[in-house]
């Protein structure tokens, strides 16, 4: 069923069984297991941080099963939805089509749910599903399900961190936890164990499983915990008579003292009460230990009959990797979480890295947009990407010291501040009324697109909200005056493979050059536009485009080149030696 390569997503944000489960693949020694966690409450994908070891990785989180990566080695989906949510989400991963198995968690969702989705699976997918009301499934030194195995200390002790030849099943969690122990000292060990759930219907039953363990060749016997309740021990009885399990099977059916009681009982598990002879645990010990099936006296006998027939295969005990995995405990109980991340840089090695490549393999090209992929995009763009990336930086350096970023930054130089303070002071012009409008007309590209919103449509809204399109009209320049500017844009885009956003302002341009001759697509419009097209041909997940468009990247390009020449303007001052800048007062209206 599971394998040291399987991987699973766990749906509900449940840290908690994340960590526990990777800290099993971490004694195991395989590699991580979470594939992924999905969070319906997420607006988008994003990640968290949790350990492998004592080092710290970065799990992904996703609002849907829709945004799973396809990844041939998630096989298994650990449904911990509440069980308001369980049906839901287990129908989701039934028709995903991307796990073969799912075990369900929760407690307490409606019978009438689970026998639909018992026939459906049954007719359809044959998905194996496990639960509800399960604590899940654990395959040893291969894959941990939710909670199975207990502490980390009870999976040490039963040696679940390496692969025995003994498969175990039973109804309950708890007791599935204590059986690991016993069944990991008295055996080479658990091969895989399984919870089946405590509810009066469960997708897997204890035929369906003992069936699957026939066929397997690494497991050579069999133990069953049964419970008081239900008649599945029974096909148990009727696989072993009709030769279809040949594997030597020690099976026990606890809660033969609800026999002594004069009151009916209801025990733990909605499916633990016997309403016939053939549902007491007295009957069915008989009928197995009839069947030729190894059946001890009591539960205290179990543990000693486990190790007695297992003695009688002559496999040897394995040799537990003690040292080793006490080494890996001391890791396990000794780290802290860190206070930041990052995945762009790392200096800690003999040379830095950006994105995982040498500081120094960038100075060959010399290129400042090379740098800005690896650093703000964690990509290696393509040459038309660089082109139009290097030129903005150059267009947008500097407009002149009129502007009110400029202004702020002489008035700054000349009060005798330093270049720090001077380009600071520049730099917090920088907002909706002066730089941000690349960024507005980048959301206002991408939002009409999103919404198949015509150029037409558009114009009628902006103009019933009474704001103005960011990134179309200028001062000066116009239909009949144009912008060099634009003209230098116009032509580096069309080497961009898409041109999806950039067609899109330009046919609004169309409709507002109608109405006024200087409405045109500015230098802002333009740069938001090729932007969006440019994280378009790269590959950029419609996700990601907008976990940077909230950033404010497109802003982040202005703020970088205008630095520039709010540097240049502040050394320019200091090169004058212009003296303190004080306001006219002919400049200065004083009104009553």
């Amino acid at each position: 069923m599971f394998t040291s390569s399987s991987k699973a997503i766990i749906y509900g944000r449940h840290l908690d069984v994340a960590q526990r489960m990777l800290d099993f693949d971490f004694l195991s020694g395989r590699s991580s297991s979470v594939a992924g966690i999905i969070d319906p409450n997420a607006h988008r994908v994003s990640v968290t941080k949790l350990f492998f070891g004592k080092k710290e990785i970065l799990i992904s989180i996703y609002p849907s099963i829709s945004d799973i990566p396809s990844d041939p080695q998630i096989d298994t989906f650990i449904n911990l939805a509440s069980f308001r949510s369980a049906t839901s989400a287990t129908w989701e991963a039934i028709h995903s089509g991307i796990f073969q198995h799912i075990i369900i968690i929760a407690e307490g969702i409606p019978e009438r749910d689970i026998r639909d989705i018992i026939a459906y699976n049954e007719s359809n997918t044959k998905i194996r599903i496990i639960g509800p009301a399960t604590a899940g499934a654990i395959s040893a030194g291969a894959l941990r399900m939710g909670n199975s195995g207990g502490s980390i200390e009870n999976i040490v002790a039963s040696g679940l961190y390496q692969k025995g030849s003994v498969w175990f099943v039973s109804r309950s969690g708890g007791m599935s936890n204590e059986m690991f122990r016993v069944i990991g000292t008295r055996t080479d060990g658990i091969h895989t164990g399984i919870a089946l759930g405590g509810d009066r219907f469960v997708c897997s039953t204890f035929r369906d499983i003992v069936i699957d363990y026939q066929e397997n060749p690494e497991i050579a016997m069999i133990v069953i915990l049964g419970e008081v309740g239900s008649r599945d021990e029974l096909d148990i009885v009727e696989l072993v008579q009709s030769g279809k399990v040949t594997k030597p099977i020690v099976a026990y059916v606890s809660g033969s003292f609800a026999e002594k009681l004069t009151t009916e009982v209801q025990f733990g598990h909605a499916g633990a009460k016997a309403n016939a002879d053939e549902e007491k645990a007295s009957y069915k010990n008989m009928k197995l230990k009839e069947a030729g099936i190894h059946v001890p006296e009591s539960y205290a006998d179990f543990g000693d009959l486990i190790e007695q027939v297992f003695s009688g295969l002559s496999i040897p005990h394995k040799k537990w990797e003690e040292n080793n995995v006490k080494e890996k405990l001391i890791i396990l109980k000794d780290r802290r979480l860190t206070k930041f991340t990052s995945t762009i840089s790392d200096e800690r090695g003999e040379e830095v890295l950006y994105n995982g490549k040498p500081l120094t393999s960038y100075i060959e090209d010399a290129s400042i947009a090379r740098v800005i992929g690896a650093l703000w995009l964690k990509r290696e763009l393509p040459k038309y990407a660089l082109d139009y990336i290097n030129t903005i930086i150059i267009l947008l350096a500097d407009h002149g010291p009129a502007v009110s970023g400029a202004t702020n930054t002489i008035v700054t130089a000349r009060a005798g501040k330093d270049i720090l303070s001077s380009l600071v002071s520049g730099l917090l012009t920088i907002g909706p009324r002066f730089g941000g409008a690349i960024d507005g007309a980048a959301r206002t590209w991408y939002e009409s697109i999103e919404k198949n919103e015509t150029p037409e449509d558009l114009i009628i809204r902006m103009k019933k909200s009474g704001n103005p399109i960011q990134g179309i009209g200028h001062k000066v320049k116009s239909k009949f005056n144009p912008d060099g500017r634009c003209e230098i844009l116009r032509k580096l885009a069309q080497d961009i493979p898409s041109s999806t956003y950039l067609d899109y302002a330009l046919a609004v341009e169309v409709l507002t050059l109608e109405k006024k001759w200087n409405l045109i697509l500015n230098v802002d419009g333009h740069i938001a536009a090729s932007l969006l097209d440019i994280f378009t041909s790269i590959g950029m997940t419609k996700d990601e485009i907008e976990v940077y468009l909230d950033a404010g990247i497109c802003n982040a390009f202005f703020i970088l080149a205008r630095s520039i020449g709010f540097i240049g303007h502040a050394l320019d001052q200091k090169r004058l030696g212009e003296p303190l800048y004080r306001t006219a007062w002919e400049d200065i209206h004083y009104g009553e």
